[in-house]
Order: C-alpha cells, then structure tokens, then sequence
C-alpha cells in the first residue's frame, strides 16, 4: 500500500523497513568503548589487533562509543565494507556485555533488540533449535 508521509513529502511504502542480521549471521560485540573517530578502516584494523578476529570473514562487529550514545555496525560482504551507525537523540545505551574478554558473542536477534536500546538478557525468547556455527 502506498500512503503520503506525514510532511506531505513523497508516496512511499507503508511500513518501517528495517536491514539487520539474520539468524545465520555471526555477532560479535566490542566490550569496551572505541573511538568513533575511526572509520571502517580503523575498525577493522581494530578487530585483527585487540579482538583477534578476522575482519573479512563476514561477521558482523558491533562498537560502542565512550560515552555510550551511539553503536557502530561493522560488516563486509565480499565487495567491501558496511559501516552503519546508530546515534540515540537522547539518553545512553543502557545494556552492553560485562566481560574481561574483548569481545562477547550476541545472536542476530539480540543485536535488533540492542539497537532498539532494550537488554537481550532480560528478552524472553525461545532457545534455537540447533545452533549455527
């Protein structure tokens, strides 16, 4: 269905179109804060030195800033690299993994719930059948 937008702007879809990973994909987050001054170039050099992972292997990486107002999203898709960022218009990201290790693993549907600045732990969602490698 096509609908006018509340500024009068362009027809458009109706509905939120929303791009996230899928349940196949990988996740891994960043448990301490980074300078988001880098870009994806910097991010990536990031992973293989202080997370030790690799960068191209199709695994999504999640950042957050010092001050905890904005995550970063970084991915490449074989071509080259996604870098999405979220930036809250107020308050802070109120969860974000505890741990002595540099990164901590989260499920695809747990990093929508993240963005939407929600706690995956406290979720209640079904357990995967099977998991994914």
């Amino acid at each position: 269905r096509r609908r006018q937008d509340s500024g009068g702007g362009d027809p458009c879809i109706e509905g939120d179109v929303v791009i996230g990973p899928t349940g196949s994909v990988k996740v891994l987050v960043a448990t301490r804060p980074v300078d988001f001054r880098k870009g994806a170039e910097g991010l990536a050099a990031l992973v293989r030195e202080h997370v030790g992972a690799d960068p191209f292997g199709g695994t999504v990486f999640v950042f957050r800033n010092r001050a905890g107002t904005s995550l970063k999203l970084l991915c490449y898709d074989g071509q080259g690299f996604w870098l999405c960022t979220k930036r809250l218009s107020q308050g802070r990201f109120t969860w974000w993994p505890q741990s002595t290790d540099t990164s901590a693993r989260l499920a695809a549907r747990e990093v929508l719930i993240l963005l939407w600045n929600g706690n995956p732990q406290q979720a209640r969602m079904a357990d995967d059948w099977k998991k994914l490698a």
